[in-house]
């Protein structure tokens, strides 16, 4: 058991590529709790999709021991679509190092997760990384961080986790600055649930922060949100391998098995604590998470519908932010309507259902949460475009719109603002963060962010600029039903809610982009889009042709007429009967309409 005195809690924050993981890795190497033999790059991200595409994904917990100090890190995510993981690491720490890339300089993220440390009353530890790059402008990007902190520049701890250069200041900074949990041993126990993950031998494994009192194991536990009790059977930490240990206190962050086999009995932002000695009153919790995106999941194969639910089950516990339940589309069959925190994020689940759980998935375009004022004064929430009532009984459609922050360079200006303007972007405000850097801020729909508006920020500002957005609230706006038509049936998954005036522009695109790529039948197929019932755009997908009189040489020209009609007629009736199969590609097209 570690004196609380000696304990030390911390998260790493930063915007995306600014060097988390790799700093991570360093201070595992600086501190021995792993070998160089069996160390590798990105070694707390144990996912191959987190290795391939060289981002975090999920928190992970890892105790490291330096100077008879026993230091816990939780390293989190920087991508905007993962904040709320960022949000559950710093609940369980006392203190962040706010990490900057030297190249870069300090971007939109970076704000975002210092607002959320401050908001915890986190001690932040400014730390300036990839130091060793020539392109590394330092006196700048220390500037910013003395700017936004508002503090003395040789608080700024300056490294480069590759060549192992100022990490042992940074564990040393760790132990000064950052205060010790201030938890009590004599309370009865509360423990913090931050995360978990299904485990197909010990059941639900559950992340805890002990923040008063004491486990052991044998114990039996009590979880307030559930309200069930179980029998610990396992205790330990990880070094960052998980490592069994008898107790955990004050304090301590490590993770506990109890055989809990019901992903839905554990939450996280739940307090465990002890069925005999129960604590007054939980821990407060996280906020509930707001979905963002909403689009539908659905099995290739209709028999694979139960395993899909089982797995979703199984990934919501690892991943708390994802939303999902189920419904029934007449083109699609049975499938889910999965509520996620943006683009990112959905094509991360997806990648994850169909590698971990061996599932073939199709996935629907994506689309935000509209709120419906119907004229009797009922207000309803859509997620789902084919449940908009009949227009007769509607008064307004209202759509969320947010605040977004975008950091870029000055020479930038002109283009971004031209194309939050396309976005029907509301202008507020730019600041100049340096002679070289603007802050821009803007008022817009967020279903105009969610497509490819961050892409598009990108190449824009030729890599340069990023972003961050909060939801401010729900305005009313001029949106119609946009409905996609196969041979005259709608096919409600590619159902949209458009603005009005660039429903006719996005129609046509979308019936264009929809004949590429649906394959030639052996009967025409036509495309339509209409906007309540109104055909706006129309095209036809040639059938395959046959030369059927190529045997026909000579003779009167009736004969040939009669085969002709004979293979109308055939056409006919495939059309009636035959079924158009649409690929993913033809959902994944709605993605790329501008």
């Amino acid at each position: 058991m570690t004196s609380p005195e000696k304990i030390r809690n911390f998260s790493i924050i930063a915007h995306i590529d600014h060097g988390k993981s790799t700093l991570a890795d360093s201070l595992l190497l600086a501190t021995g709790a792993i070998s160089p033999r069996e160390f590798h790059e990105q070694m707390l991200d144990d996912m191959d999709l987190e290795r391939e595409r060289g981002i975090t994904i999920k928190a992970r917990a890892v105790t490291i021991p330096y100077k008879g100090y026993e230091l816990n890190l939780i390293d989190t995510p920087g991508h905007i679509d993962f904040t709320y993981e960022v949000s559950k690491s710093l609940a369980a720490c006392e203190g962040a190092l706010l990490l900057v890339d030297a190249t870069q300089g300090v971007e939109a993220q970076t704000i975002t997760n210092l607002l959320l440390a401050k908001d915890r009353n986190l001690a932040v530890i400014p730390v300036l990384s990839k130091m060793d790059l020539p392109n590394a402008d330092a006196e700048k990007a220390k500037l910013e961080l003395v700017e936004l902190l508002d503090i003395d520049d040789r608080e700024v701890l300056e490294t480069s986790a590759k060549l192992q250069k100022g990490i042992e200041e940074v564990l040393d900074a760790v132990i000064e600055r950052i205060p010790p949990p201030a938890g009590s041993q004599n309370k009865p126990l509360r423990a913090l649930v931050f995360d978990s993950k299904y485990d197909t031998y010990k059941g639900v494994v559950t992340y805890i922060r002990v923040v008063d009192g004491e486990i052991k194991k044998g114990e039996k536990i009590f979880l307030f949100a559930s309200q069930k009790e179980f029998e610990v059977n396992e205790l330990g930490f990880f070094d960052p391998h998980p490592h069994e240990v008898s107790a955990l206190s004050t304090g301590e962050v490590g993770y506990l098995a109890a055989n809990i086999k019901s992903v839905e009995d554990v939450k996280p932002g739940d307090t465990v604590t002890l069925s005999g000695q129960r604590a007054g009153a939980p821990l407060t919790g996280y906020k509930d998470i707001q979905p963002m995106v909403f689009c539908g999941l659905y099995p290739i194969n209709p028999k694979d519908f139960v395993l899909l639910r089982d797995a979703l089950a199984k990934l919501k516990l690892n991943d708390s932010s994802l939303s999902y339940e189920p419904e029934t589309s007449v083109s699609l069959g049975m499938g889910f309507r999965c509520g996620l925190l943006g683009l990112l994020h959905m094509d991360i689940m997806r990648e994850r259902l169909e590698r971990e759980f061996n599932l073939e998935l199709l996935i629907t375009a994506p689309n935000v949460v509209y709120r419906i004022v119907k004229k009797g004064g009922e207000r309803v929430i859509l997620d789902n475009p084919v449940k908009l009532p009949d227009p007769s009984q509607i008064e307004k459609i209202e759509e969320p719109y947010i605040n977004i922050q975008l950091i870029i360079r000055a020479e930038d200006l002109g283009t971004i603002m031209a194309l939050c303007q396309d976005r029907r972007g509301i202008y507020k405000s730019t600041e100049y963060l340096s002679p070289t850097r603007a802050k821009l801020v803007y008022e817009m729909p967020l279903a105009e962010v969610v497509m490819d508006f961050y892409d598009k920020i990108k190449s824009g500002t030729s890599g340069y600029g990023s972003m961050s957005y909060d939801l401010i609230g729900y305005w009313p706006s001029p949106l119609v039903k946009l409905d996609i038509l196969i041979n005259g049936e709608v096919v409600d998954a590619l159902s949209s809610i458009v603005v009005k005036e660039s429903a006719y522009h996005r129609g046509r695109a979308l019936v264009e982009k929809l004949k590429e790529v649906i394959p030639r039948q052996l009967f025409e197929v036509v495309v339509q889009a209409a906007v309540y019932g109104k055909i706006i755009a129309r095209d036809s997908i040639k059938p395959m042709a046959k030369n059927v009189t190529a045997k026909c040489y000579g003779g009167d020209i009736t004969r040939k007429r009669k085969l002709w009609d004979k293979v109308k007629e055939g056409k006919k009736r495939m059309k009636r009967f035959g079924k158009v199969e649409i690929p993913q590609e033809a959902f994944i097209s709605i993605l790329k309409i501008d």
